[in-house]
């Protein structure tokens, strides 16, 4: 699912501050501390030495892979109910949707903890809030086409917690567009196809079958006992880039900005219109509004990348994760975009990323996205964690009562066979 000036030169490693026109660089260098490497990390040193990284390493993939089975485990129980009742079925699988949400979250507070840190325009007033404990509530409406500039591969997890933040609770319905390769990895792949997940071949001639079938499952209208009809929920999340920032999409980006004669935007990429289009054709009479969110991290230097950064490893081994991520979120109306023709569209979305560019220059330049507006806090700040601790419980429910009902079963059987030897 793919979406000029002068870029700054990737060498120079600055730290955001007040921008002074062409004296800009030189003030960065002067106020580095002297201490600090070039290449610094934006959250400092590693926090453990190597052997604490192995064992952090290996009780972070103990711990999610342990879940994962579980989980898969439990999809496997429930799956017999797609023949029983679909409706069933697909609230079962959401309800394993939730704990693989659980999941993630609980694995990034305990391993590599981090902020978000929340604003939004005029749009989103009142749907952004923050709750005692230091918490975060958002009130997006249940049915929403998310769209994203995607930083780094980890964006889906921090979104996702948004949507188990979301009152109702979306973490379930969460619909995410990926690439076909994944739908073959172990657990993982069969997870999320269980999950619902649409996944792509980035050719659209292949794909566009394919899409119209998914979307056209989320657009199917129910009944309920009374008669009346209703829509489930959904959150459909789309990155529009079709790929992470990163030097080799920087290149690509800018070459297809050069071919087709576009401004080359400098700090994300530009949107390809083709499959948010088509999503949106097939969606708009069943959504009121696309919610779309600007994600920047903490610290990544001027001209540098996440991916660079912010890996697998760096984020839950060696302790250091983003100090924050941080979301700017806006809403447009689907009556208002202009879905008549694809060029329109393709021409609305790029002015979208542009601004979206825009708002990533301010937070380079100032460190802080705009604030939100509407009165209150200017930024609602929350760690990423699940409400209560004992909620990674729920992703093991399944399996105990699986484990008890054997454990019965297997008692019994010992005690029948007992009573006739006897």
């Amino acid at each position: 699912m793919s979406v000029g000036a002068q870029a700054p030169d990737p060498s120079e490693d600055v730290i955001p501050g007040p921008k002074t026109s062409s004296g800009f660089q030189e003030h960065e260098k002067k106020t580095r501390p002297k201490f600090e490497p070039k290449d610094a990390h934006p959250s400092g040193r590693e926090s453990y030495g190597r052997l604490m990284q192995v064992l952090r390493g290996i009780s972070a993939m103990l711990f999610f892979w342990v879940c994962i089975i579980a989980i898969f485990f439990t999809q496997l129980v429930g799956a017999p109910l797609y023949f029983v009742n679909k409706d069933w079925y697909y609230a079962y699988m959401a309800m394993t949707k939730r704990s693989f949400a659980i999941v993630t979250s609980c694995m990034t507070s305990v391993w590599g903890p981090t902020i978000i840190r929340i604003s939004g325009d005029a749009s989103v007033m009142k749907q952004i809030e923050a709750t005692p404990g230091g918490g975060v509530q958002f009130n997006f409406p249940e049915r929403v086409v998310l769209i994203a500039n995607h930083q780094i591969y980890t964006d889906w997890i921090y979104l996702w917690w948004v949507a188990y933040g979301n009152f109702p609770r979306m973490d379930g319905h969460l619909y995410i567009i990926l690439k076909e390769s994944l739908m073959y990895l172990p657990l993982l792949g069969w997870g999320m196809r269980f999950y619902g997940f649409i996944f792509m071949s980035r050719k659209m001639e292949t794909d566009r079958p394919r899409l119209a079938y998914r979307l056209g499952k989320l657009k199917e209208k129910k009944t309920d006992p009374q008669g009346n009809k209703y829509l489930d929920p959904m959150w459909l999340l789309l990155f529009p880039e079709g790929t992470n920032l990163s030097s080799n999409g920087r290149r690509k980006s800018a070459a297809w900005a050069a071919k087709n004669g576009l401004k080359d935007p400098d700090h994300v990429l530009l949107p390809r219109s083709t499959g948010t289009y088509f999503c949106l054709q097939e969606l708009k009479d069943t959504v009121e509004y696309v919610y779309d969110c600007t994600v920047a991290y903490e610290g990544i230097p001027r001209g540098k990348f996440g991916d660079e950064f912010f890996s697998l490893s760096s984020t839950y081994f060696q302790g250091r994760p983003p100090k924050s991520v941080n979301f700017h979120w806006r809403r447009f109306r689907i009556a208002d975009i202009p879905l008549e023709s694809a060029e329109k569209f393709d021409l609305w979305l790029k002015e979208k990323w542009y601004e979206k560019d825009e708002l990533m220059e301010q937070y380079l330049t100032t460190g802080r996205l705009p604030p939100l507006e509407g009165g209150g806090p200017e930024y609602v700040e929350a760690e990423v964690k699940t409400k209560q601790p004992w909620e990674i419980l729920q992703v093991f429910v399944v399996v105990g009562i699986c484990g008890l009902v054997w454990n019965n079963v297997k008692k019994s059987i010992i005690t029948a066979k007992a009573l006739v030897g006897a």
